[in-house]
């Protein structure tokens, strides 16, 4: 990338994020530094050019200065909470607009913030007010490299039909995840989502729980039990590892798909069906076809979409903003906070090849914020098994670490006599702007005020 070149633009998926901001120091540095942590942005002077625009395609949060040339913070939000429904707004002042800012608070605005003000705290807060739009497919995102943005366009142009579908990819891949989120994005996602893992399930018990069984149907069968396929209703019956029903049970789900219907055990008359299935695997379910394993003509119905998750290894891009995802999430449950991770574990995040795919990193995440000693995880946390020789911190015996480390000095050096300039300090050292804001991010350098606050 040339020196001082644009920002790299966010994938689709990224969350839209409106800057409503007519400093134009103040605004580039906000977007510069939204760029780097993976949103999309769209950055407006005024109030009128923001409505005007934003009328036509809502952003999944606004950043906005409380006095702007044309309008004022009140009137702003007026305007957008018309066109724009719930969409939060986060408002920015100084310390003379507080009451402005508070009455904001009282007509519905989400949050604001005073300045000066510290990018990490303008970022959690933005954080928090885009947490529901996570929270649609549990907490999750499924990436954001070209292969899944590709699975994610996919799911989203199928949620609103009926087709049952066929999710494929190695264990720990997120099948689970896209089918939460194919009913999430569909026209029932307040029904239910009932998953059932049929590999989990001894195979005397699955055909009840699946269908449920009538009072009496065995011994032991003390009361009539609803089963998942009742439970769902209108929502989404999800059957995991599909490949290991016995074939028996294969028959009784085909007729199910079939016909509609189904019937408990022990029972005598037939219950609608009207939940949608979604069926995953990690078998290659045409080879247990020809092996007789697997019926034909029930991997024909339930193959009537097919989506194909990638592994990790083959969406590298994915890794770093899932494992600081996951590190957020484990941060806030374990009431640790962490400041987020080291060059050398990066590096090394990206040099593993994730053989457990998302749920190993998700498991490795887990246990490094659980247990590291410090604010930073560091490879040792992530991998403890490897035993590294020596601290990060004296380079960790690596040309890597080494390099890193001289790295991590020389821009400290140009910030300093730039006044923590970030820009001109990329200019000092002949990088682009981009490189220099994601090498302060990583070596955590944005820690002084002349570093990390914006102020008017």
């Amino acid at each position: 990338m040339p020196r001082n070149a644009a920002l790299p633009t966010q994938p689709d998926t990224a969350p839209l994020v409106a800057l409503i901001e007519d400093d134009p120091v103040m605004g580039q540095s906000v977007v510069d530094w939204l760029a780097v942590e993976g949103y999309r942005t769209q950055w407006f002077r005024t109030g009128a050019e923001a409505i005007g625009a934003l009328g036509m395609r809502p952003p999944d949060a606004v950043i906005c200065d409380i006095r702007l040339p044309d309008m004022s913070g009140e009137d702003i939000h007026r305007a957008l909470a018309q066109q724009c429904g719930q969409v939060p707004m986060l408002f920015v002042t100084g310390f003379g607009d507080v009451a402005q800012a508070v009455r904001l608070m009282r007509a519905g605005a989400a949050d604001y913030l005073t300045k000066p003000f510290d990018i990490d705290t303008l970022l959690e807060r933005l954080e928090a007010l885009l947490a529901p739009r996570w929270q649609r497919c549990g907490g999750l995102v499924l990436g954001t490299s070209p292969s899944i943005a590709a699975v994610e366009r996919l799911l989203r142009r199928i949620a609103p039909i009926a087709s049952t579908v066929l999710i494929t990819g190695p264990s720990g891949s997120g099948k689970e995840v896209a089918a939460r989120l194919l009913h999430a994005e569909g026209p029932h996602a307040e029904a239910p989502f009932i998953a059932v893992n049929c590999a989990a399930i001894p195979p005397d018990l699955l055909e009840s729980e699946i269908f449920g069984h009538e009072r009496g149907a065995f011994t032991g069968a003390a009361a009539r039990h609803d089963g998942l396929a009742f439970r769902a209703g209108a929502g989404m019956l999800f059957l995991d590892e599909v490949a290991e029903l016995p074939l028996a049970l294969q028959a009784k789900l085909l007729r199910l798909l079939q016909e509609r219907s189904f019937r408990r055990v022990g029972g005598s008359s037939d219950l609608p069906f009207r939940a949608r299935i979604v069926a995953a695997t990690n078998a290659d379910l045409e080879a247990r076809v020809a092996a007789g394993l697997f019926r034909a003509d029930l991997f024909f119905r339930l193959a009537v979409i097919h989506v194909a998750m990638p592994p990790l290894r083959a969406r590298g891009e994915d890794v770093l903003p899932l494992a600081r995802r996951f590190l957020g999430e484990f941060a806030a449950a374990f009431g640790r906070p962490r400041r987020g991770l080291t060059s050398v574990a990066e590096a090394a995040l990206l040099a593993y090849a994730f053989p457990g795919n998302i749920r190993e990193l998700r498991n490795r995440m887990e246990r490094a914020v659980a247990l590291a000693d410090g604010d930073w995880i560091g490879a040792a946390d992530l991998f403890p098994e490897r035993a590294l020789a020596a601290p990060e911190a004296d380079g960790g015996g690596t040309l890597a670490a080494a390099r890193d480390a001289a790295e991590r000095r020389a821009i400290a050096a140009a910030l300093a006599a730039c006044n923590g300039d970030v820009a001109r300090a990329a200019e000092r050292l002949d990088v682009s702007r981009s490189t220099m804001f994601e090498k302060v991010r990583r070596f955590a350098l944005r820690t002084g005020s002349s570093q990390s606050e914006i102020s008017d």
